[in-house]
């Protein structure tokens, strides 16, 4: 364990996951004077890394024990219990930092499961490709999770990109991980749905690329205007109606399918507005259908 005069932008760190995101991340804190040690199940991956200046770890147990704070770079929740399971003995002391991606209930088990074995989890969400890993200005990584761990290692964190802390509580970083990756492939599965169009037309990607940029730009100032209206319940339809909406949604379906257009996405588009349209929401505001979207809950 380092020892507490260890500069925090100088203290070693383990890494355990050396896909994509994971290798980036080593080379990151090297880069950045971090001693690494490291360990992965293909012991192959490590080696470009090892050359750089990576250390590579005999096991789990070794890698864990080389240094109090370890990231996770992993497929989910399910890895880091097989991966950290047989090894749980050495967990004692570390702080773990599980940039793991998957659901908010499944981090707080997690979370649970890592106190049981007297360490710390903090939560991270990396909202970042592998490329922008070391951007610490235009890329962010959410946090959640104690925050006396966090501030202890806020600064060796924030090598790899600038740490948004969001709280205590373990779920709240995959939470907002998952808002965004919602949001995310939802809009480019729609462009991809686009290009789909344009291609049964004999058009190219280059021959919409400035439509569909205007487009998509165009959704920050949609989300903007109608968040603060959503906020106080106000779906009135003012500006727009969803009776308009669905059948502009019914076109985009009905064009998609004349042109032999896999139909699956706007097909369930329209089916979400009809919902609405069912739900008695047909002259008010489109933002009606988050009323058809929201859990149910009990009655206050």
């Amino acid at each position: 364990m380092p020892a507490a005069t260890t500069p925090a932008a100088a203290r070693p760190v383990t890494v355990i996951g050396l896909g994509p995101m994971g290798q980036a991340m080593v080379r990151t804190f090297l880069d950045r004077g971090h001693e690494v040690t490291v360990w992965n199940r293909t012991p192959s991956r490590a080696e470009p890394l090892v050359e750089q200046g990576a250390v590579l770890a005999a096991d789990v147990s070794e890698a864990l024990r080389a240094n109090e704070l370890v990231v996770l770079s992993l497929t989910d929740y399910d890895a880091m219990y097989a991966i950290l399971d047989p090894a749980a003995d050495a967990l004692a002391g570390r702080v773990v930092v599980n940039l793991s991606s998957d659901t908010p209930e499944k981090t707080r088990e997690g979370a649970r499961w890592i106190a049981g074995h007297g360490a710390t989890m903090l939560t991270g969400g990396v909202a970042s490709p592998p490329s922008g890993i070391g951007d610490t200005e235009n890329m962010n990584t959410f946090y959640s999770g104690p925050a006396d761990a966090f501030e202890r290692h806020r600064d060796t964190l924030g090598v790899l990109t600038r740490p948004d802390y969001l709280g205590e509580e373990p779920g709240l970083a995959a939470l907002m991980y998952q808002l965004g990756m919602g949001m995310f492939w939802t809009s480019m599965l729609s462009m991809l749905q686009s290009v789909a169009l344009a291609d049964a037309h004999g058009l190219k990607v280059a021959d919409i690329l400035d439509h569909a940029r205007a487009t998509l730009a165009s959704l920050e100032t949609f989300t903007a205007f109608y968040a603060e209206r959503i906020d106080a319940g106000n779906h009135e339809g003012d500006v727009d109606r969803l009776a308009m909406g669905v059948a502009s949604a019914e076109h985009v379906l009905h064009t998609m399918a004349d042109a032999g257009v896999d139909t699956a996405l706007p097909a369930t588009v329209v089916e979400v507005f009809r919902r609405g349209m069912d739900a008695g929401h047909g002259a008010d505001s489109f933002s009606s259908l988050l009323e058809v979207l929201k859990a149910d809950r009990p009655a206050a």
